[in-house]
């Protein structure tokens, strides 16, 4: 383990060099890894540790678009490839990246094949940290871990192929076995993780919900809704407000930000942005830290987590998803980022 400084905070990371990837398959060896979900994150993590050289089954509803698409992946109908419940029998490790409400549909079916010593896996501490309401309550001989990648599971499979990885948080709710700590460290080298820091269930469920609600997602994706509204209503036309809004940060600034920092991508732009941005971030902090405190207190309390059970456990949610996102694809917006991205070279 390495001991680091993180602004005024002495954190522990684990990296490759302290957890190599013979230890972790070591530490393995006698595993059968059942990935339950080959939806979000399931492709990236399963695909990443067969080719790490781990013994990997899939689980996955047989005759839905998940099934067929890890058929295109390699994965053998009835050898490395089984319906839910099957491969949750066959597996010691049980990865579980289902949907929040996919775990929450599913879950007597898995709990039925947690016999004792197994472990149990997540890559979101959702369903465990509101179990009141999700009903998903492990039994207390087995494991309990969490690996969470910082991206998205497409991001994680890209990274790895690249020879990089994006960071990981990793967890242990319950250790049944003794064996949770190299289980879960294990797994999270296995996965891709370029280090992997501590956290626990609740804390990373917590920081989760507010960052894809917050900065992550919901944030930016209104930010950019406003100011390329403003600059529409006074004139400017959609590919300027496009490009102002949207491009530059994404392909110029951002990744600026990404090497390092944004004081660093400050300090290579023109006086006239670095200005205008020292004096106009302090408002807009200002502005948004109430609701960022808000959004957190609904996170807290477990408001965001009802209205994701009750609103994606209902009937008719993936035709109502499918509207919202529609709209949002049909805005101006996003109608004048999809005609100029097929511009870049």
């Amino acid at each position: 383990m390495a001991r680091i400084q993180v602004g005024d905070t002495e954190e522990t990371v684990i990296t490759r060099d302290e957890w190599p990837l013979d230890k972790a398959r070591d530490a393995l060896e006698d595993e059968t890894i059942a990935v339950l979900g080959y939806g979000v994150q399931g492709p990236g993590q399963a695909l990443n540790l067969r080719d790490n050289g781990f013994r990997v089954i899939i689980g996955q509803r047989m005759g839905s678009a998940s099934w067929d698409r890890a058929v295109a992946d390699g994965w053998v109908e009835g050898e490395t490839l089984f319906e839910i419940g099957e491969a949750a029998c066959r597996g010691t490790i049980l990865q579980y990246l289902l949907s929040d409400a996919g775990q929450i549909a599913c879950w007597d079916e898995v709990k039925a094949q947690l016999t004792p010593g197994k472990c149990l896996y997540f890559s979101h501490g959702f369903g465990v940290t509101y179990r009141e309401q999700t009903g998903i309550i492990p039994p207390a001989d087995v494991d309990v871990v969490l690996v969470a990648p910082k991206g998205s599971g497409l991001s994680l499979r890209r990274l790895f192929v690249q020879g990089k990885g994006v960071n990981s948080s990793y967890g242990i709710f319950q250790d049944a076995t003794g064996r949770a700590r190299e289980r879960v460290i294990s797994l999270g080298i296995g996965v891709g993780s370029a280090f992997l820091f501590e956290t626990n269930f609740q804390r990373e469920v917590w920081s989760d919900l507010t960052g894809e609600r917050g900065i992550l997602m919901g944030a930016i994706a209104g930010v950019f809704e406003a100011q390329f509204a403003v600059l529409r209503k006074n004139g400017h036309s959609p590919s300027e407000a496009f490009n102002e809004t949207v491009e530059e940060l994404t392909q110029s600034l951002m990744p600026l930000v990404a090497e390092n920092g944004m004081d660093w991508m400050y300090r290579n732009c023109s006086t006239t942005a670095q200005r205008g941005a020292l004096d106009w971030r302090h408002r807009f902090r200002e502005a948004v830290t109430p609701l960022f405190d808000e959004l957190y207190d609904s996170v807290k309390a477990g408001e965001e987590a009802r209205i994701v059970i009750e609103t994606c456990g209902r009937d008719d949610y993936r035709e109502r998803l499918g509207e919202e996102l529609d709209e949002m694809a049909n805005s101006e917006l996003w109608r004048a980022g999809r005609t100029l991205r097929e511009l870049r070279p």
